[in-house]
């Protein structure tokens, strides 16, 4: 360990140039110092290690048998070295790292998603890590230092100063039902119409939930009676198939279904109204930095925003 602790970098440097070359005076050079000091230097090495390096001879120098042993030690950790480098820098300008980010459903298939893909095609050596979750769920994870970001909207009990917060777009909400079922072929229904339908949607408090229901007491109507809890996008699929099903979803979610290959299973109601939900956020922590990994998708995922 002595030894270990007293070679220099620029130490094993010279004894692979001696060993490469068969020369002091040349592997002086190529570690651009003078022939004396790379003498001492050698000097010092065996005598530290007890033993010669080298077999000196007119021609120039060969390594020992020792000399061979600690020259191969030397390359890999030189090696090693020029790689940690490499990572070091890569790290620095975000071309490698691991990011974390969370976000609600419809941010997450139409925003980060995307961003996330253009990131890939020009750094694939970022680890990207991404959990989709209710708002409550999202801030909780970022303020407790899990999310680099987040998109989301703030709930309540947290105080908005201690983030950084960038407006996100809108939710659209669409009415997702099977292809045959009776309102798919219709224009401008209303919403009445969808009570005699079974729905599956999204738990109580629900951003979706919450702007549905709205949009029944503004109408002046009752809320759907046949209601399944459920937020799995799972469920709801296996649940439109050959059934009269409404499941409520973000348009974004709509759209990657279409655009996914599922376009003959799903369709959409159109509404007379549309529905909206409000807006997310892009949030971060205000007293803490993004790695350059997260600062290149955060970027990414605010301009396309």
């Amino acid at each position: 360990m002595d030894i270990a602790h007293r070679l220099k970098p620029s130490h094993m440097q010279l004894l692979l140039h001696i060993a490469e070359t068969g020369q002091l005076q040349r592997a002086a050079q190529l570690c651009a110092m003078s022939q004396p000091a790379a003498s001492r230097i050698l000097s010092d090495i065996e005598r530290q290690i007890g033993s010669p390096l080298f077999d000196r001879h007119p021609k120039g120098s060969t390594p020992t048998e020792l000399g061979s042993v600690v020259i191969r030690h030397a390359k890999v950790v030189l090696q090693e070295l020029d790689e940690l480098e490499t990572d070091v820098a890569r790290h620095t300008t975000g071309e490698m790292g691991q990011v974390r980010v969370g976000a609600v459903t419809g941010p997450a298939v139409g925003s980060l998603i995307p961003a996330i893909r253009r990131i890939r095609s020009r750094t694939p050596d970022i680890e990207m890590t991404v959990e989709v979750g209710p708002s409550n769920e999202l801030v909780r994870g970022l303020a407790e230092g899990r999310f680099d970001f987040v998109i989301a909207r703030l709930p309540p009990g947290y105080d908005s100063r201690d983030f950084r917060m960038y407006p996100a777009r809108s939710e659209e909400v669409a009415l997702v039902v099977r292809p045959g079922h009776p309102l798919a072929t219709r224009r401008g229904v209303r919403l009445s119409e969808t009570l005699n339908f079974e729905w599956v949607i999204q738990a109580i408090g629900s951003p979706i939930r919450q702007a549905v229901e709205a949009a029944f007491h503004a109408r002046g109507i009752d809320t759907p009676a046949q209601v399944t809890n459920s937020s799995s996008l799972l469920v709801m699929l296996a649940m439109l198939d050959g059934t009269d099903v409404i499941a409520p979803q973000s348009r974004e979610v709509f759209d990657m279904l279409v655009s996914g290959g599922r376009g003959a299973h799903v369709a959409m109601i159109d509404l007379d109204v549309p529905l909206s939900v409000s807006p997310c956020f892009i949030i971060r922590n205000r007293y803490s930095r993004l790695s350059a990994a997260a600062e290149r998708l955060f970027q990414e995922v605010l301009a396309a925003l």
